[in-house]
Order: C-alpha cells, then sequence, then structure tokens
C-alpha cells in the first residue's frame, strides 16, 4: 500500500500540474482516470510509487517529458502512462507494437562520411545500458552504488588492445586528475534540476565514476544519468570507425555484465526517450551554407529523422554553422539502421553543401 504522506504528495502535485500551462508530455497523458488508477500501485521488487515516476515533471512544469522510470518493472506497472508518451517521442510506436532484437548489423558497410575532413569536425556514437538486478538511480543505496562501481572497474579493467584504458572513480577525485577530465570535455557534472527532482543524484558522487582509453576515443561514464552509458568517439567523419569501436565493446562487456532487457521495449534505462536501441549517433559538423538556408536544413533532417542541435548540444546556438546532428529514432528499428538513417542523412546534407 501506498503511504498516505505519498498520496498526499501526488494529489497536491497533480492539481498544481493539471492547472499549469505545462506542455510537457506528462500534463498531457496524465488524466484523472491514469492517475486515480496508478496512484495507489508500486512496483513488486523494488516499491517504486507514481511519485517516483513523475515527480520530475511535478516539479518542473517546463519539463518537455516529464517523468522517469525508477527501475526496470516501472515500465510495466505504470504502463497506463508510460506508453501512451513513448509512442508520441518515438513516433508512434504503439503499445502492440514491439521493438525488434538486437542488431549491430554488418559493421564494415559503414565507412569514413568525410574523407576530406571538410565538413565533419567529430564523430560520436553512444549507447545507455543498466545492469539487471538493481534498480535506477531514485531506488539504489548507497551501498549499492558501491557495489556496481566496483563491479563496473573490475569489468573493466579486463578490456584490451584499442579499448584498454583506466577507471578514474569521482569520489576522492585529486584536483589533477578532474582538471585533466575537464579539459577533455570527458567529466560529468552532478545532475540538472530535472534530475535532482526526480532523486537521480543521491549519495553523489559515491558510485560514480569514467573510464577512458589510452588513446580517448572510448568512454564509459558509471552512474550518471544511466548505471552505463558506453560511448566511442574521435575526431573527422570516420563513423565506420567509432561504431565498429561501440559494437565490440559492448558486446565485450555484455559477457561479463548482464543487461536490463525487455521483449517489447528493448534495452530499458532511466529516461523513456531512451529505450529501444538507446543508440544515439551524432556528428559536430560545419554546413554554414545550409545554416544560412535553415529550412532546407530541417526538410531534409526531416527526410531523415534527424535531429538538430546547436553546437553544444540542447537548446545551444550553432556557432559558426557548426550543428549537433543525430539520429532521433531509437524504437522499432535496429542498432544498424538507426546508426544507417545518421550515416545518409549526413551524406546527403554534405552533398547538398557542397553543391551550393
Amino acid at each position: 500500500m501506498v503511504d498516505a504522506a505519498v498520496l498526499e504528495k501526488l494529489e497536491a502535485g497533480f492539481k498544481k500540474l493539471k492547472d499549469s500551462d505545462s506542455k510537457s508530455l506528462l500534463k498531457k497523458h496524465l488524466t484523472q482516470e491514469v492517475f486515480d488508477k496508478l496512484k495507489t500501485v508500486k512496483t513488486p521488487s523494488f516499491g517504486s510509487t507514481l511519485l517516483d515516476v513523475i515527480q520530475s515533471g511535478l516539479e518542473n512544469h517546463d519539463s518537455g517529458v516529464g517523468v522517469y522510470a525508477p527501475d526496470a518493472e516501472a515500465y510495466n506497472t505504470f504502463a497506463d502512462l508510460f506508453d501512451p508518451i513513448i509512442e508520441e517521442y518515438h513516433g508512434g510506436f504503439k503499445k502492440t507494437d514491439k521493438h525488434p532484437p538486437k542488431d549491430w548489423g554488418d559493421v564494415d558497410t559503414l565507412g569514413n562520411l568525410d574523407p576530406n575532413g571538410d565538413y565533419v569536425i567529430s564523430t560520436r556514437v553512444r549507447c545507455g545500458r543498466s545492469m539487471q538486478g538493481y534498480p535506477f538511480n531514485p531506488c539504489l543505496t548507497e551501498a549499492q552504488y558501491k557495489e556496481m562501481e566496483e563491479k563496473v572497474s573490475s569489468t573493466l579493467s579486463g578490456l584490451s588492445g584499442e579499448l584498454k584504458g583506466q577507471f578514474y572513480p569521482l569520489t576522492g577525485m585529486t584536483k589533477e586528475v578532474q582538471q585533466k577530465l575537464i579539459d577533455d570535455h570527458f567529466l560529468f557534472k552532478e545532475g540538472d534540476r530535472f534530475l535532482q527532482a526526480a532523486n537521480a543524484c543521491r549519495f553523489w558522487p559515491t558510485g560514480r565514476g569514467i573510464y577512458h582509453n589510452d588513446a580517448k576515443t572510448f568512454l564509459i561514464w558509471c552512474n550518471e544519468e544511466d548505471h552505463l552509458r558506453i560511448i566511442s568517439m574521435q575526431m573527422g567523419g570516420d563513423l565506420g570507425q567509432v561504431y565498429r569501436r561501440l559494437v565490440t565493446a559492448v558486446n565485450d562487456i555484455e559477457k561479463r555484465i548482464p543487461f536490463s532487457h525487455d521483449d517489447r521495449l528493448g534495452f530499458l534505462t532511466f529516461c523513456p526517450t531512451n529505450l529501444g536501441t538507446t543508440v544515439r549517433a551524432s556528428v559536430h559538423i560545419k554546413v554554414p551554407k545550409l545554416a544560412a538556408n535553415r529550412a532546407k536544413l530541417e526538410e531534409v533532417a526531416g527526410k531523415y529523422n534527424l535531429q538538430v542541435r546547436g553546437t553544444r548540444g540542447e537548446h545551444t546556438e550553432a556557432e559558426g554553422g557548426v550543428y549537433d546532428i543525430s539520429n532521433r529514432r531509437r524504437m522499432g528499428l535496429t542498432e544498424y539502421q538507426a546508426v544507417k538513417e545518421m550515416n545518409d542523412g549526413i551524406a546527403e546534407l554534405i552533398k547538398i553543401e557542397s553543391s551550393l
């Protein structure tokens, strides 16, 4: 049974949200009927409540989405809320749809998007993973954070070849190491107000850490927003190389750490925008002529389901015609298809830019 204090918070927060001018998907899909049905429910293993799911959106009316999954079971327990949000965000992924099994495809069919180095500044492919048997951030205990960090660092110490590197725990990190990681743009900060409100930053910096290989082309964030963020990146446009590195790493880690996966939703993570493949493939690309013709840029982006952001990510401007462009779709298609969509879209943008 959900306790009285939680119910009281839910009722008060729901009323405020209803009276607000919030544009969040939470407000749109949390009807009175859904609210009444879910407010007394808990997830079976971890006892997460509706409040754990929606508290970030209740506190931040300017959220785009406003919900997080406190544990892997929440996607089923609170399906009446998650399903319509997932369907809207992921472009019509209905509750009767099934995400295809993992398929990295033929990794050798992707190559260098920009061999002459005229347009693509850097290329990055990342995915998120959760460790089976642990809840997500809001429900983790301090002991679990420590245990997970221990598992991750000992697993990663087994990586060899190009992936060989070092794990840096945030706890007890020296100023020198901290500065070095900031200079490399590797260090992550404590979560923003949206994550804070979702209780995703408890016991900070316990259990958080960063791994990178010696060449600084492979990076893992441990317990930032997700249990694991696995990132492959390098300067220039060789998407094939970046993708192959990621696939090798994920396959290797997966042999040692079982990941949370759902037959319908694919790989499960903390945020419902990041399910299915959880793959985000992106480039920093300089297209000054298209930048002057934003409508054309958006038209091509729309055709290939690409997301166009400013140079420094979401809610920023494009500095000197440099955009961060990535695949938008993560669900209902395979890992290979998600990356191929970005590949084809960027190739098209380069073709147009060079003809203008």
